[in-house]
């Protein structure tokens, strides 16, 4: 195949599908590979790098998608970037399908589209879960983001000087997020403490160093928290006033939140209301990484930060894993070799395997008709969990 790798047109998106060493991979298995010049500047990644790497720089768009067969994306394309892609095609990407526009102009041209934030949560799949790979990019970043607005230390310090208390860091969700957040926090010497609704991430949050804290749950609770794929499910009304009540009392005492909790398909949940945040402590930092599904803080803005009349720093970043570019295309980049597997035959021909139960979780557009509908229920985003 013909595969191209385009530079991100998004704002702020650093990333990039591709790098030497997956395109040396892909021309090994037989492959050609067009990629746009200066795709992989912001990831450290020069043209030269990837000619090397036995790559062919095409100068723009134009020339960069003339014969291809296979386009690899890590944001989905816009209505622009669509004009542009060859009919017939195939395009990989993340599509935040839930929210995408553009589907009817994808099918309107016959491009087979993927969106592997759709790829369902089984062990054979962990390889190309780009989700996780970035989620845990994001959890790392989001806690050095804090230490840059928080006007204190992380760790307890003792010196001639007197004694410095350790931050506590209240940490909201233990999926992957927010487990590399409390890995990352204690690093930093910070006291952390962990709210999910899921009472089987306790052993996870402890192991980690956390101090795992909950709402008391009946066993008819404590059986509806989970789902069958292990995601946290979205709860009761009474179980959200006792949770809510939970939430504030510790947010009072924190000087860091990392917020994760989103709701596939759905607005993100609630969990630090503006009374909170008016009751939280002068220099509190609040990370709500949730801040593209709507926040789970109510005064949080996307890729703003507000500060709050009494002292408090709102960091609203949808997208922290391009902020360490390098890495996050590097792992995006082997998460996307591994999809492509279920896309060629023994030849590398485009031959995917339709009956696979990862392709069907994964495949929005084929043949001309959106296939939407039948995504919104069978695999749910992963870019955090409901807590």
């Amino acid at each position: 195949m013909l595969i191209a790798i385009p530079a991100e047109k998004l704002h702020g998106e650093f990333r990039v599908a591709a790098t030497p060493e997956t395109i040396k991979k892909l021309i090994k298995a037989g492959h050609q590979v067009k990629v746009e010049s200066k795709a992989g500047q912001h990831a450290a990644i020069s043209d030269a790098a990837y000619t090397e790497a036995g790559a062919e720089i095409a100068k723009d768009s134009d020339a960069l998608y003339q014969g291809a067969e296979l386009v690899l994306k890590v944001r989905a394309p816009d209505a622009h970037e669509i004009a542009k892609l060859p009919n017939h095609s195939a395009l990989i990407a993340l599509f935040d399908i839930h929210h995408y526009p553009h589907l009817a102009a994808l099918s309107s041209k016959h491009i087979s589209s993927y969106a592997l934030e759709l790829v369902p949560r089984i062990t054979r799949a962990q390889s190309m879960d780009v989700l996780s790979s970035q989620a845990n990019i994001a959890g790392y970043r989001a806690v050095l983001l804090a230490t840059q607005y928080y006007p204190r230390f992380m760790p307890m310090l003792m010196t001639a000087a007197g004694t410095v208390k350790p931050a506590r860091v209240l940490i909201l969700g233990a999926g992957v997020a927010g487990l590399q957040a409390i890995a990352t926090a204690k690093r930093l010497g910070a006291i952390v403490e962990v709210f999910d609704v899921r009472p089987a991430t306790r052993e996870q949050v402890e192991s980690l160093g956390g101090k795992f804290i909950e709402v008391a749950l009946s066993d008819a609770e404590k059986a509806a928290a989970e789902t069958a794929g292990g995601y946290a499910r979205e709860m009761s009304d009474d179980y959200k006033l006792r949770q809510s009540a939970l939430i504030d009392s510790q947010a009072r005492l924190a000087d860091i939140i990392i917020s994760t909790a989103q709701i596939p398909g759905k607005a993100a949940p609630v969990l630090i209301s503006a009374e909170t945040v008016e009751a939280m402590k002068a220099g509190s930092v609040i990370i709500d990484l949730a801040v593209d599904s709507g926040g789970n803080c109510p005064l949080s803005k996307a890729d703003k930060v507000v500060h709050s009349n009494n002292g408090v720093t709102i960091v609203g970043h949808g997208n922290l894993a391009s902020l360490l570019a390098a890495d996050a295309s590097a792992l995006y980049a082997r998460n996307m070799l591994t999809f492509l597997s279920l896309l060629q035959d023994a030849e590398g021909k485009y031959a995917p395997h339709f009956e696979d139960e990862i392709i069907k979780a994964t495949l929005v557009c084929h043949q001309g008709s959106a296939l939407l509908g039948k995504k919104t229920e069978a695999a749910p985003s992963r870019a955090e969990t409901v807590i």
